[in-house]
Order: C-alpha cells, then structure tokens, then sequence
C-alpha cells in the first residue's frame, strides 16, 4: 500500500506560508547536531525551476520542460541568475499585512534523484534533514507530500522512511521554497533578502537502536576546582541494554579515560540522568580552551553500538554580586557581531570560509561572537569550543519593520532621540507579533530550535532572544523556555529595556555620557549594589571610514566594572560581486541591482571588507582591546595584564627603543611653482634680495554659500627653494556652520611625484577618534596609491596624522618636502591622493573614480574626528573642527635637485 502523505496545507483557508500558527508539519524534534557515517550528503546541482508566484510553480508529477535548469546547493538563487538580491535594514520589502505576503511571492522548486546505499541496514530510520532554507518549504518525496517546515536559519529533520525505495531503486526528492511566507515578518534581518537552500541537505540512516538526543553540561564546586559531568541521554532500544558515559582526554583520542560510568537500558524509549565526578580538570575560557572528550555507547545484543562523541570543556557562567562571571571571575566581552556572509554564495558560506572568520579575531584580540541575528552554521560552535570564543547564540527573530510601518503613520521625525521615539512607537509595533499571543507559538519554537540544536557547545555562555523585536509576553514564553530547559546559562534581549526577564542591561550605541550614567544609576539600589551587567550588543557602528572612539568606549569599560564589554557592530561588509557593462567588478550594496526599497550603503559596514580582509578599523580595534597594557616610567617598561584568566608566561616582550631626529638635507637652489593667487589685493616686498615676499587678503567661497572665509595669506619665496606659506587670518563669515571637516591647504603637484615618505603617525591611515593602532616613526611607501583605503563605497580616507615632515618625490629622489610652521608642541595631518573630494563625493563604486593628472597634497591644521554617527553618536566635541578664526603655516622646501 503507498504510504499517504499530509495534506495540502494545513488549514483550508490559508496556505501554510500565510499561518504564523504553522511552521513546522510533521517534522520531528530538533536534537543535537550530529551527522553518523550512514549519511549521504545531497549536495551538489539539482534541477531547478523558478515562478513568480506559486501558483505557477510545478507539480511533482508534472513532466520537466524547457523551463528548468540548473542550480547549486547550498545556493541562493538570486545569485545564480534568478531574480534580484534586495537589502533592506529596518523596512519590510513587501506591504505590511501579517501573516499574509503577496501573491506575486517568488518560488523555486527543486529536484533531484537519489538511491539509498545498499550496505545502510535495512531496518535503520531515514531522515531528510534541511540545515538551513529561506524562507519556507515544502517537501515531497518519490511524489508524495511528507512534510512542511519555515525558520530559514533553523534546521528542519523529516523521517521518510516509509517514502523512499531501498534496494537500488532510484527515489526523486521535490522541494517547493517560497521566498515570501509569514516568516518574513520575523525574520527582517539587516541584511540581503536572498532566497532558497542555503546550508547542507543530508539524507541519514539511523539504527533502530540509538541515541536519539543528548544534553552534556558542567558544574563546578565552590571552589571551581572539582567538577561534575551532567548527562541527560534520549534512548531508543530495541530490547535491553547498556548505556556507558564516557570521559577521556581530547588529546590522546579517548585512549586517556578519566572517568566513566555505565547504566542498563530498558527496552523502548528511555531518558537517562548520569553524572561523573571529575577531579580538578583543566577549565574552558575563551583564553584556555581546554576541552575533553564525551563519549557515550549504546549497546545490546542484537544490534551494533551506537556512539556518538562530544567535545565538552569544564566552565560554570553565573551572576555574583551583579556581574557576569566564569568559573567565579568576571570577563569583559570584547566583541563581535557577525552574519553569515560570502561575496559569491551570500549566506551559503563554505566552513574553510567561517574558520578563517574566527582565526582573523583571535588574531585581532576578539574574544566574544554574537551570532547575529540567527543561528549561525552549525559546525561554528565546534571551532568556537576548540579555539576559544565567547558565544552570545541568537534566535532567529527580528521584526524591526513593524517600528516603520507604526512610525510612518504618525510621523515620527527621525531628528527625534531615539529613546523618545522607542516609547512612541515600540508598544504599538509590538503588538504585531511579539505580543501577539497567535504568534506565540512561532516565538516558542525559534527558542525550541537553538537551544536544542547548540546545547552541547561549551563556547556558548548566554541565549539571546532574537533581536530589535521589540518586547512581549512572546518573549516573556521564550525566556521561561530557555530557562527551564537550561539554567546553566544566561539570557540576553535588548528589547527588554529593564531586564524584567534577562540576565543582564542591554543597550546599542549609547553615547559615553549615557553609557556612563546608566553604570551609575540603572538597576542601581540606594545602597549602590547592583543585580545585572550591564553590556553592549551592538556599538562602534563600523561603517567606512570609521569607527572612532574605540578608545574612549574601552576607557569606560576599564573604569566600571559593571560595564562587562560588547559587540561592535559589524564584522564584515555584505557587498556583493557585481560587474558593470564594461566588465569592472566592485561590491555591490542596496539599489545595485534595481531593489526598491533599499537601504543603500548601509549592508556595507563592517570591521572587514566584503572580502573578509581587515580594513584599518579592525587593525584599531585590535590595538584598543590589546590583552597586554604598557606603559613608560622613567627607564622602565610596565606591564598591565588584561586578560580575565591568562598570566603572561606564554608571551614574549620585545622593545625598541629609536630616537628621532629631524632628517637633514643640503637644500640646493632651485624652482618651485607657485600656487594661483586668488583675486585680491596683493603686495610684494622686494627689498630683501634672499627671498621675496607675496601677501594676499582674500574672500573664500563658493557662489552658492551664505558664508566664506575672510583670509590673510602671506607667500615667502627664499632662494634656497623654499617657499613659506603663512595663513595670517582665517576667519569665518556669514552663516557659517558651527564645524567643518578640516582647516587646511590643498596643492597641486606634478604627478611623478609619487614615492612618499614621512615622519609621524603609520602606516595607515589615522584621525584624532582613530589612531591608538598607528605608531610613531618613519615611513615609505613607493607610490601614491599605496596610501590609499580601499573602501568599497568611495569616501575620504588615507589622512595621515601628527606628522613632523612629509616628502614627495620622483624616482630620483628630487621633489619637495613639507613641515608645519608654528607647531613646535604637535605635528599636522596630510593626504596624498589622485583623486579630488569632488569626485570621491560624486562615485558610487571605485570603478567610478577619476583620478587626476597630478598628484593632489592635502596639509591641514585641523582634521575632524570620524564618530560613529552612521548608527551611533558622532564625533567628541573636543575631536571637531571648529569654525572660527584661525591661524597656521606651511614650509615647502624643495629636495634632491
């Protein structure tokens, strides 16, 4: 008899991707993840066919025509040619009506062939498993419907056993994605709207006895010295057995046993409790990762073993006296935000990809991961355990949209505070979904699928509820789930302003003011004690060239305990590779591909680029959070140790100690062009016969300005080929702004002026917000280009700071050399570049600049801070430029001729 499958859709007047109370269909439980050796992996090219709606997607039974193709899983279809990727940060990208999307809903269907190895036992469980599918899906079997699933990030498992032909016999899988489903709702994520199977696809054979489910935790004594191994196991047996729990040494292959215990096995489903008592073993931080290896086997007479292996360390995460601790003693989170991004494959991430994520942090003195805003790749938590990382593990909710569909209507103004806003708008918003008690179901099983699938991941220490969905009684549900089920570890959501439910405050990009004041006054009693951390999910907005004030956030941090650190938002740029007509490549962000409404440049915002290659604000983000501080007194070098748990035997200190002096060249006569006088006045004095005298008093302005610059310029020509430029008088008039970016020159120099080298700050690029990672000394660099950043949406960058001299020189060695006048206690900044502000301001991508047939030399008094104010506060007050009357000078000395 043909096995009957579920119905259409679960409701008769909704489809199952238009019911928040559907979501899963005939799935089964989400476990631990663990694929066995019985395992095919589906992977690969599949047929592919894509509609507009699904009401023209295919049925299984419907012969394959001329309309289908191919396609690569794991993939998203939006880059292997099927319509547009779309980004959006905060609104939806269809109308605003919950739980229904529209009918014009994209719909890829996908098939392909597949045949049960002969050698899998025949009496084992089959099972489909989806680890990852945007947004919803349907999933048919040799014809017949099995199941339905939708939580795009979350993994979905089916048993089909009784659908699929053994024996040799070839069986057809049919999948049905739909782009659109009430999903979306919650799933509106600052990031590219990309759709289908994204993640791996594995068909497993389980035996009919086996461990179906396992839950390993750690706990400590009062000491944190001896410690208990907690095991809870689900089995499944076909007659009595044995269960034996097992811990060895990680290194020695489990051949070092420490501990293990056995248990008999009724037979039947069973859920078993063991424990092992461990004497002093090595603990798990982020700085020591310490782990060792579980071992848990299943046996009976009549079948093979069952064994599955975990890697576990020794940690315990509490709250002492308001602050989050492990293994009794505080951390400071140092951290991160990071989507699952690839430049080519979206969030379809290759693991070679993900790992080298991970070594860039540690090798840039990241300690903490917050997997935003879902569920990362599952195999990230093995490398976050074996290399050392905090894990702040995010459910996969957010629903920022509703915030835009309640502010548009009653005219928020953006220039409002946002916390004015959030009180305005966020009770409303909520009651979309977040507390909506039809969606509270949804919110359960997005909670359900995290915990279970990562419980066993000794890195994570805090669930997240999800994130910018606002705050509900759904939440409330998802808290008391996550608790219930764990306590061993903390609970986090921003939303939840006044940790009614979390462990901890969560605020993103406070100003230092607040931040500080929230330290000092939020939570707190009149006795000064306090209950919660305080931590920062998201801050240091890490958009182009930027962010600054990374100093002063870690300032804070050092000087309040309570404040336990955060994640700067974000890890990496979501540009994806595009080319233009003329085959130029560049990284492509909202709007590139005709996605309206889009967010723009937003997506692009990252400490890396779209790459993943470090952009300078990693390098000074790096230097900021540097576990090791020094200090100079005197002739002695101190040594500040800011690890939470490491001493510094495993490190080496090398010094240099270099003095410099001012370089020195005989300068010989020669010419120098003189920059166009602008229309004045002007006066020159001739009676001294070593050098001649130019002043000029000027109007600066733009026609189109109600203000300008009344300026004093006096010119100093000396016959050693100097030339002396003095701003007498700078002074700003009319309606002029409170601040400007800079106060400086700008000249225009022969381009074959291109080897460069200075004194000052180096290599890269620094501002007065944004220099803690450049150091003091000398530097070359063979050509103009070489100063430049990179940024993938073109913008002011390259400015060097707190310079002594800067030298322009063509391959012989002959150009001219620059110094401030006047500033003997600091230097002055300086930019060297092919391409003028105008045209930086006028591109879109880099293949759109212009450079300039010479090279452009930029020499300021006065350079602005860059903030953070993308998303956060902007540039410290004492850190702006001020506009008002000024006075400054340059010398240009002319070398090698």
């Amino acid at each position: 008899m043909a096995p009957r499958g579920i119905s259409a859709q679960e409701h008769p007047d909704k489809p199952d991707y238009c019911n928040e109370a559907v979501f899963r269909r005939n799935c089964l439980p989400t476990r631990s993840y663990f694929i066995p050796e019985t395992s095919l992996l589906l992977n690969g090219s599949w047929d592919f066919h894509y509609a507009s709606t699904p009401l023209e997607a295919p049925e299984p039974d419907a012969p394959k025509n001329e309309s289908w193709g191919k396609i690569t899983v794991p993939g998203q279809w939006q880059l292997q040619g099927h319509g547009k990727p779309h980004y959006t940060n905060v609104q939806f990208p269809i109308p605003v009506c919950p739980p229904y999307v529209p009918t014009e809903n994209p719909t890829g269907t996908y098939k392909r062939s597949f045949y049960v190895p002969t050698n899998w036992d025949a009496s084992s469980q089959l099972r489909l498993r989806f680890d990852g599918v945007d947004s919803a899906y349907h999933l048919w079997v040799n014809g017949v419907l099995v199941g339905y699933a939708q939580g795009a990030r979350n993994p979905s498992e089916f048993d089909v056993t009784e659908y699929v032909n053994r024996d040799g016999v070839e069986n057809e899988l049919f999948v049905r994605v739909y782009q659109w489903s009430d999903a979306t709702y919650i799933e509106d994520q600052d990031q590219w709207w990309l759709s289908g199977i994204f993640r791996d696809v594995y068909l497993l054979a389980l035996p009919e006895t086996r461990i179906e489910d396992w839950f390993i935790r750690t706990d400590l004594d009062s000491k944190y010295e001896n410690a208990t191994l907690h095991a809870t196991i689900d089995t499944l047996s076909k007659g009595k057995g044995t269960l034996k729990l097992t811990l060895s040494e990680l290194d020695k292959n489990g051949a070092g046993i420490i501990a293990e215990k056995e248990v008999s096995v009724t037979s039947g489903s069973s859920k078993l409790d063991l424990e092992l008592a461990v004497t002093n073993p090595l603990k798990w931080t982020a700085e020591t990762p310490n782990l060792y290896l579980v071992t848990l086997t299943l046996n009976n007479s009549s079948s093979h073993p069952n064994i599955i292996t975990q890697h576990i360390g020794f940690r315990k995460v509490e709250l002492i006296k308001g602050l989050m601790t492990v293994n009794g003693k505080p951390i400071r989170l140092r951290g991160v935000n990071r989507h699952e991004h690839h430049p080519l494959f979206g969030r379809a991430v290759p693991l070679d990809f993900i790992r080298a994520d991970l070594l860039l942090m540690k090798l840039h003195n990241i300690n903490a991961l917050r997997c935003s805003h879902y569920p990362s790749h599952p195999r990230i938590l093995d490398m976050c355990d074996e290399l050392g990382l905090w894990v702040m593990d995010e459910a996969d909710l957010e629903c920022h949209g509703f915030y835009d569909a309640v502010a548009r209507p009653l005219d928020i103004p953006e220039a409002m505070d946002y916390e004015e806003r959030k009180k305005l708008a966020f009770p409303q918003a909520a009651k979309y979904t977040s507390d909506n008690p039809t969606w509270k179901e949804a919110y359960i099983d997005r909670m359900r699928a995290l915990v279970q699938r990562d419980k066993n991941h000794t890195s994570v220490i805090v669930w997240s509820l999800g994130n910018e969905a606002f705050y509900g009684a759904n939440h409330k549900a998802m808290h008391d789930y996550a608790k219930d089920f764990d306590p061993s570890r903390l609970v986090h959501y921003e939303g939840d302003a006044h940790a009614e439910t979390a462990d901890m405050y969560s605020y993103m990009y406070p100003s230092l003011e607040r931040l500080i004041k929230l330290a000092k006054e939020e939570g707190v009693g009149a006795d000064g004690k306090f209950e919660k951390p305080i931590v920062l999910c998201e801050y240091g907005h890490a958009m182009g060239n930027g962010p600054g004030l990374f100093e002063d956030y870690e300032d804070a941090f050092r000087t309040y305990p309570r404040l336990q650190g955060g994640f700067i938002w974000e890890w990496a740029n979501h540009g994806l590779w595009k080319e233009d007509e003329d085959g130029k490549g560049y990284y492509a962000y909202g709007g590139d591909f005709g996605d309206e409404p889009n967010d723009s440049t937003f997506v692009m915002d990252g400490l890396c680029f779209s790459t993943h290659e470090p952009t300078p604000g990693l390098t000074e983000y790096k230097k900021v959070i540097q576990p090791v501080g020094f200090s100079v007194e005197g002739e002695k070098i101190i040594l500040q140790n800011r690890y939470d748990f490491a001493d510094l035997k495993h490190l080496v200190a090398t010094y240099k100690v270099e003095e410099f002096g001012n370089e020195t060249y005989l300068l010989a006569s020669g010419e120098l062009e003189l920059p166009d006088v602008a229309a004045g006045e002007a006066e020159i004095d001739t009676k001294n016969p070593e050098k001649a005298i130019l002043k000029a008093h000027t109007f600066i302005s733009p026609p189109v300005l109600a203000w300008g610059w009344d300026c004093e310029i006096e010119y100093t020509i000396a016959n050693t080929g100097t030339l002396q430029i003095d701003v007498k008088k700078l002074t700003p008039t009319g309606a002029y702004p409170k601040h400007v970016p800079r106060i400086g020159l700008n000249l225009r120099l022969n381009k074959i002026l291109d080897n460069v080298r200075w004194f000052g700050l180096g290599p890269g690029e620094s501002y007065p917000d944004k220099k803690s990672s450049q150091r003091l000394g000398i530097w070359t660099v063979g050509s103009v280009a070489d100063l430049q950043t990179p940024y993938e949406v073109p913008q002011e960058n390259g400015n060097r700071m707190d310079t002594r001299w800067v030298t322009l020189t063509d391959a012989h060695g002959a150009g001219v050399r620059a110094r401030a006048v006047g500033k003997a206690d600091h230097g002055f900044s300086w930019l060297a570049s092919r391409h003028s502000a105008e045209t930086i301001q006028a591109a879109r991508h880099p293949p759109d600049l212009v450079e300039e047939d010479v090279t452009l030399l930029r020499l300021d008094t006065a350079v602005a801070g860059v903030g953070t104010a993308a998303c956060g506060p902007g540039v410290r007050e004492d850190q702006l430029v001020k506009c008002e009357e000024v006075t400054y000078g340059f010398l240009l000395e002319s070398v090698g001729l």
